[in-house]
């Protein structure tokens, strides 16, 4: 049989990935930085088992342009605006405070000003598989800093577009018309983005739904394949970008009816590919450049791991973000980004930067990856960080004595969040003739809670001041239906150091996590597994004509098995 060129290396790639990637999994890190590890070790710095780096570069640019494809099918035309509009100021605060940062650093180490925006571009996008990943399995997804994270990160995403169409225009040959280059490539990029979506909104449904009609699941994955490279390659061949053309093709499939049968189908071939551009990366840390160059490689590693944190932090601080969150916020946007790889392969093309430039900068960036899954898991553990930034908070950030109240709070209700469980305690309270009062962390939902008469307030649960103010000492119960695991922890060992005597309920995910709770002092804990799981039985047994006093008895039995163990 005739050997097939590369097929050994890939063999290599996916056998390697497999091994490193589990071995890590069992010290709890991300698949992401297996991966990553994997590249690493059998690179040209290291044992060398894989010499096509050309080849696996160009299956890891497929990677990344199925990855910006997805993020568009997750973005139709509307919710991009509304993202857009959500998290525009802190997105635009984290991004442009690292930019500005880098830039001033670049240029007193002696950077040209094209060069020095170029760093400044890859140095403020941060890792969106990394970072989603982590908090997914952190179920942090809806903490408060898990929010301000993803709307971060999104806003990043965002911002690769213009990016990608303006480093190309730094590099030497541009210099002197660089400011007319950027407005006609931006006049292009408007005129293509808005043809390109004028021409998909008539064309793709009807396209789609005549292959659909076909029921072939291969000749639809073809299809939506076809659109995502079609429409990527019309942009390139305008002058533009590949990642733009697959962000555009992505955000017309999401606008038709047929977005989620294409996401579900592509998502194993984006995995399969951006496997491969996570290993492609790793491949590119040569160690050599570390020991070569450790001045260069350590002061990007401080960029992305200190200076952009505390930047990060800094935007949430100015948005109204607790210094906790704020805290959480910057550790979760501390390090390189995929698509910074993108843009310094583009500025390699381009002629901003040379290979050898870029070599402590991906050194850097890798380090600062692999360190990340790690940074978040202790960052919740560690205060020092909270306890800085607390002397910066704006004040009133965590305090409520601004707020409207109808009198000395005694005996009454606090409720420790304002979602779906929060709102349905609030309206039962309230029927029921209790006084209560709610702490929420979203400053919108406050805002909107506030113009419909809730005595709701915008303050930070985990801190002694915010608890003070809402008397908790005379408070009659506390209830807590906060999705901030580690911060739930907190507010209870609070809590019970300012009133040892006020009950406190708590709702949690997990049943798993109930004994750790009653022993840091919870009254009661309610499990969400645990009630959805009663709730089905209930609702299964009404179908089945089984008698309301069995039901009930049943019911009985299912609860005891959470029924507290300590108090």
């Amino acid at each position: 049989m005739a050997h097939v060129p590369y097929l050994d290396e890939l063999a290599i790639i996916a056998v390697t990935a497999v091994i490193v990637t589990v071995l890590l999994g069992r010290l709890k890190l991300p698949t992401v930085a297996g991966l990553l590890c994997s590249g690493v070790l059998i690179g040209p710095a290291a044992i060398g088992l894989v010499k096509s780096s050309e080849t696996i570069e160009a299956l890891a640019e497929i990677g990344v342009v199925l990855l910006l494809f997805t993020i568009g099918l997750e973005f139709p035309a509307r919710r991009l605006i509304e993202t857009f509009r959500r998290v525009a100021i802190g997105g635009a605060l984290q991004v442009g405070g690292t930019m500005g940062v880098t830039v001033a650093v670049a240029m007193m180490t002696g950077e040209s000003p094209s060069r020095a925006v170029f760093y400044g571009f890859v140095v403020a996008l941060s890792s969106t598989a990394i970072v989603l990943r982590a908090l997914t399995d952190r179920q942090e997804l809806d903490a408060p800093h898990g929010r301000v994270v993803v709307g971060t990160l999104i806003f990043q995403d965002l911002c690769v577009v213009p990016m990608v169409l303006i480093v190309p225009l730094l590099g030497d040959h541009n210099q002197g018309s660089a400011v007319v280059g950027i407005s006609i490539a931006l006049g292009k990029a408007v005129l293509v983005v808005a043809g390109t979506l004028l021409v998909a909104r008539v064309v793709v449904p009807h396209v789609l739904k005549l292959v659909d009609a076909s029921r072939s699941r291969e000749v639809f994955l073809l299809a939506v394949l076809g659109l995502c490279i079609g429409i990527a390659w019309l942009t390139a061949v305008s002058g533009l970008s590949l990642a733009l053309g697959a962000f555009l093709a992505g955000v017309i499939v999401a606008d038709t009816e047929y977005g989620h049968r294409a996401m579900g189908d592509m998502l194993p071939l984006r995995d399969v590919f951006l496997s491969v551009f996570f290993v492609s990366l790793g491949m590119l840390f040569d160690v050599r450049v570390v020991v070569a160059r450790p001045g260069a490689v350590f002061l990007m590693l401080a960029m992305f791991l200190i200076v952009k944190g505390v930047i990060a932090s800094l935007a949430a601080l100015a948005t109204r973000m607790p210094a906790r969150v704020a805290w959480l916020t910057g550790v979760g946007l501390a390090q390189f980004g995929e698509f910074g790889f993108v843009l310094a392969r583009l500025g390699e093309k381009s002629g901003v930067v040379t290979p050898e430039d870029t070599a402590p900068l991906l050194a850097a960036g890798i380090l600062s990856m692999i360190i990340t899954p790690i940074l978040i898991r202790v960052a919740p553990r560690f205060r020092g960080g909270v306890k800085l930034l607390t002397a910066l908070e704006r004040k009133g950030t965590t305090h409520v004595a601004d707020a409207k109240s109808d009198g000395p709070l005694d005996q009454h209700i606090v409720i420790v969040g304002f979602g779906i469980a929060g709102k349905f305690a609030a309206r039962a309270l309230g029927a029921a003739g209790f006084r209560y009062v709610v702490l929420e962390l979203n400053s919108e939902t406050v805002r909107v809670a506030r113009e419909t008469g809730e005595p709701i307030y915008y303050g930070d649960a985990t801190s002694t001041d915010t608890l003070h103010h809402l008397k908790l000492e005379s408070a009659r119960a506390l209830v807590i239906l906060m999705n901030d695991p580690e911060a739930l922890k907190r507010v209870i060992v609070t809590a019970k150091r300012m009133a040892a005597n006020v009950p406190i309920l708590i709702r949690t995910r997990y049943l798993a996590h109930k004994d750790e709770l009653l022993r840091l002092g919870a009254t009661d804990v309610v499990a969400e597994e645990v009630e959805a799981g009663v709730e089905v039985i209930s609702r299964l047994m009404q179908w089945l004509d089984v008698p309301q006093s069995e039901i009930d008895q049943k019911v009985i039995e299912l609860r005891s098995a959470s029924a507290p163990t300590a108090s």
